[in-house]
C-alpha cells in the first residue's frame, strides 16, 4: 500500500502536468497583456465606460509579445503584431486598424503603435472633452486669437456668439479650426490647457501612446498618437449619440443670427459608400492624409482608422477595407 507521502507526490505532479497541459493547449490566445502594470484591468485597458486615474502615466511600452483586449468585453482579443492577416485587402496607409465596431475584435491591422501625427482625426477627442462639459446652450464670444488658424475655417469674427452646440455641429462636420479653437479656449481658458485636458481623456479611453497639445491637429512638437489609440478613441466616440449623429450628415444647416450657412462633410465616404456612417478626416504635410471611418450594413459594424497615407487613394482603400470587414464582423 502506497504511503501518505507516495499519494502526496503523485497528486502534485499530476496537478504540474494538468497545468502543462492547459497551457499547451490555450496556445498564446490568453497570454498576459504586454503591458505590465498594477492597475485594474478597466483602468489598463480603458473601455470607456469608466473613468481611470488622470495622474497615472506608464513607462514606454516594451515591443508586444502577446494580445491585449479591446472593447466593452476584457476577453476580446487585440493584435499585438505588426502585419495584417495575409487575407485583408493591401491599402496604402502607414499605419492602420479596422475594428468590429460592436466587439472591439480587429479584422486587420498594420504598425499599430508606430507613433505618428493624426491630423484632424484627434477632433473627436476635442468633441468628447467639450460633450463632458454640457451645457452645450452656452453662448461662446469669438475672439480675434480664435481666428487666427489655418486652413480649414467656418470663417467666424471676433465678437460674434455662437453656442457650444452650434460651433461643435460645425467643426465635426466641415473640421473647422477657428471652431475648434474658440471652444478649446472658451473650455479650458488656454490652448495648452485644452491640450492637457485632451490627453487626459485619452487615457481614460486606454490611449497611453498619446499626447495632444492643440484642439484641431494642426502640426506642433510633441503631439502624436498611434493607430492603436486612436481606434480605441474612435470605439467610444462610435457610442456617443451627439457625435454619431453629426458625422454621419454629408451636410449640414447652421441657421444663426448672421444668416443661414451651409457645410459639407469633409468625409467623401459617406456620398461613395452605401453604408458609412462618419467618422472624421485629417490632413497636414506631417500626418499625410488620415481618416477614422465607419460603416454599418445587415446589422454588422466596423471602424476603420487610417494614418499616413500619402495618396488620394485613401477613399478607395477605405471603401475597400471597410466592405472586406462588413463580411466578418459580427452580426450579435
Amino acid at each position: 500500500m502506497a504511503s501518505l507521502s507516495d499519494l502526496r507526490r503523485v497528486s502534485v505532479g499530476i496537478g504540474m502536468l494538468a497545468t502543462a497541459c492547459f497551457l499547451i493547449g490555450c496556445g498564446s490566445s490568453r497570454l498576459p497583456a504586454y503591458k505590465t502594470t498594477t492597475q485594474p484591468a478597466w483602468q489598463q485597458y480603458g473601455t470607456g465606460y469608466a473613468t481611470a486615474n488622470p495622474n497615472y502615466v506608464p513607462a514606454p511600452a516594451p515591443v508586444p509579445t502577446a494580445p491585449r483586449p479591446m472593447g466593452p468585453a476584457s476577453d476580446v482579443p487585440y493584435p499585438a503584431t505588426f502585419s495584417a492577416p495575409p487575407t485583408a485587402p493591401a491599402i496604402h496607409a502607414a499605419s492602420y486598424v479596422l475594428l468590429d465596431a460592436k466587439t472591439g475584435r480587429t479584422l486587420a491591422y498594420k504598425n499599430l503603435d508606430a507613433r505618428r501625427a493624426v491630423a484632424s482625426t484627434q477632433k473627436l477627442v476635442t468633441a468628447l472633452v467639450i460633450l463632458d462639459s454640457g451645457n452645450l446652450d452656452k453662448q461662446i464670444t469669438i475672439t480675434a486669437a480664435d481666428t487666427n488658424v489655418e486652413p480649414s475655417k467656418m470663417y467666424l469674427k471676433a465678437g460674434q456668439r455662437f453656442s457650444r452646440r452650434d460651433l461643435l455641429n460645425v467643426f465635426l462636420v466641415k473640421s473647422a479650426n477657428d471652431a475648434a479653437m474658440a471652444l478649446a479656449r472658451d473650455h479650458s481658458g488656454s490652448i495648452s490647457a485644452f491640450g492637457d485636458a485632451m490627453t487626459r481623456k485619452a487615457r481614460q479611453l486606454g490611449a497611453y501612446q498619446t499626447s495632444f497639445k492643440n484642439p484641431h491637429g494642426l502640426t506642433t512638437a510633441g503631439q502624436y498618437s498611434t493607430a492603436r489609440d486612436m481606434a480605441k478613441i474612435a470605439f467610444y466616440a462610435y457610442r456617443h449619440s451627439f457625435i454619431r449623429n453629426i458625422v454621419g450628415r454629408q451636410k449640414f444647416t447652421l441657421n444663426c443670427a448672421y444668416g443661414v450657412r451651409n457645410y459639407t462633410n469633409t468625409n467623401k465616404l459617406l456620398a461613395q459608400m452605401p453604408g458609412c456612417n462618419g467618422m472624421k478626416t485629417g490632413y497636414t504635410n506631417a500626418a499625410g492624409r488620415c481618416l477614422i471611418s465607419s460603416a454599418s450594413r445587415y446589422d454588422r459594424d466596423v471602424i476603420l482608422v487610417q494614418l499616413g497615407t500619402q495618396t488620394k487613394y485613401i477613399w478607395d482603400d477605405g471603401k475597400k477595407l471597410m466592405e472586406w470587414g462588413l463580411q466578418r464582423a459580427r452580426t450579435n
